[in-house]
């Protein structure tokens, strides 16, 4: 049964949206405003920085093709920064913890400044490679994730949280579409000029906007350990009550629908027979399915449902998503397992984020959205093995399959299991 999240908090546990005022000089309805103000300019750079990333990502292949890089070499070319996605996320999480996260955000946006400025005197092979290493800092999104997470009381988190999907709906579609339409009609490189501009704007925005201090005094805590990346510090993270659980139900549960996707390019030429021009239609289609997923359902759904009830309810719809796709023939059956699909995929994003923030001290957040952002770097890092093998030896079906099983799986553990949530995070 669904409850009100506020069941889960006493009245005298859950902070006051009047302390995370503090962090404006405000009090009362003033502070409210300027505070939801700040909210706005964080969506707003994660949307811009999605937008500039898309539009890269569909210039790539034509831009490694121009310079002759054949397709291992791509391969090698995504998997790198794929690698430097990975190490960067834990590393920027710590850097947010330690210096703010109006620093961490300007230190994201600088790097896709420096990224774009060397994609765009990529005349060789090397200097491509060479414009993937600002990638380590890039973490537009977690560093919006870190301002809405200071500045929001545990009952409003999963809500915020779950808009910054709207930003990535906007993104797919204006990125993908702008990336293609630059391109064509004035050159493969306008669209890196586009980012590049669009980048340092996106710098200037959060240097101005962005207030110094994004949590109120009351939560800052020193932290102890100034290394920027160690693996006992995330071993000590996990050790959280309820962290561990839900970090490995994160992980497990959209697992194979990421090799799939990982696949997708080939998938939709092979098996559903998709034209270029097509693939691109069916990617705006789950663009906006994500816009309308992310800012009309999950926030309302975790204002009125436990945590842990979206969790299940995330894990059993991701195994009805398994079955679907073990059974689809054609494109249309998968436009049609995509509502679930993406449904499941927002709501678990969300609500793990959520869920894994408040278990952590506030200290520790950025560390953790971090950890949280390096999931999909290494399912890029793995995917094209594990993915290819699946899809040359068992087909398609295979993936709907391994879906199946899984979240079965962890859907089982997580009806037995007592996982430990806590709605404040430690202090």
């Amino acid at each position: 049964m669904c409850t009100m999240n506020a069941k889960a908090i006493s009245e005298g546990e859950e902070e006051s949206p009047g302390m995370r005022n503090e962090i404006l000089g405000e009090s009362g309805h003033s502070g409210e405003i300027k505070r939801g103000q700040v909210i706005l300019v964080a969506y707003l750079i994660a949307a811009l920085d999605l937008t500039f990333l898309f539009m890269q990502i569909g210039i790539m292949p034509y831009l490694a093709k121009s310079l002759d890089l054949d397709t291992v070499g791509f391969g090698y070319l995504q998997t790198t920064f794929g690698v430097l996605q990975l190490v960067g996320g834990y590393i920027f999480g710590r850097f947010a913890d330690q210096f703010g996260a109006r620093a961490a955000l300007i230190l994201s946006c600088a790097s896709g400044s420096v990224f774009f400025l060397l994609m765009s005197i990529s005349t060789s092979i090397p200097l491509l490679f060479l414009s993937r290493l600002p990638g380590v800092f890039m973490h537009g999104v977690p560093g919006a994730q870190k301002i809405i997470t200071d500045m929001t009381t545990p009952s409003q988190r999963a809500d915020a949280l779950g808009k910054l999907g709207l930003c990535f709906g906007i993104a797919l579609i204006s990125g993908s579409a702008l990336g293609g339409i630059l391109s064509d009609k004035f050159g493969i490189f306008v669209p890196i000029y586009v980012g590049l501009v669009g980048s340092l704007i996106n710098t200037l925005i959060a240097v101005v906007w962005i207030p110094l201090q994004t949590k109120p005094e009351s939560d800052q805590h020193v932290t102890e350990h100034s290394n920027l990346f160690s693996i006992r510090e995330i071993l000590r993270l996990m050790k959280f009550p309820g962290v561990m659980e839900v970090f490995i139900v994160k992980v497990f549960a959209g697992l194979p629908i990421g090799l799939f996707m990982i696949m997708f390019s080939i998938i939709s030429m092979d098996f559903f027979g998709l034209e270029a021009v097509e693939s691109g239609y069916l990617m705006s289609y789950f663009g906006v399915l994500q816009m309308v997923v992310q800012g009309l359902v999950v926030g309302k759904l975790s204002n009125y449902c436990t945590e842990m009830t979206l969790l299940r309810l995330s894990v059993f719809i991701f195994a009805g998503v398994g079955l679907g796709m073990a059974l689809m023939r054609t494109v249309w059956h998968y436009c049609i397992i995509a509502v679930p699909l993406v449904f499941a995929f927002s709501m678990m994003a969300t609500i793990t984020n959520s869920i894994l923030t408040k278990a952590v001290p506030s200290s520790d957040t950025g560390a953790m959205l971090g950890i949280c952002a390096s999931v999909q770097p290494l399912t890029r890092m793995v995917g094209p093995t594990i993915g290819g093998v699946l899809y040359k030896q068992f087909g398609v079906p295979s993936f709907g399959y391994l879906q199946l099983v899984v979240n079965i799986g962890l859907f089982v553990y997580l009806l037995k299991s007592k996982i430990p949530l806590r709605e404040m995070k430690g202090q």
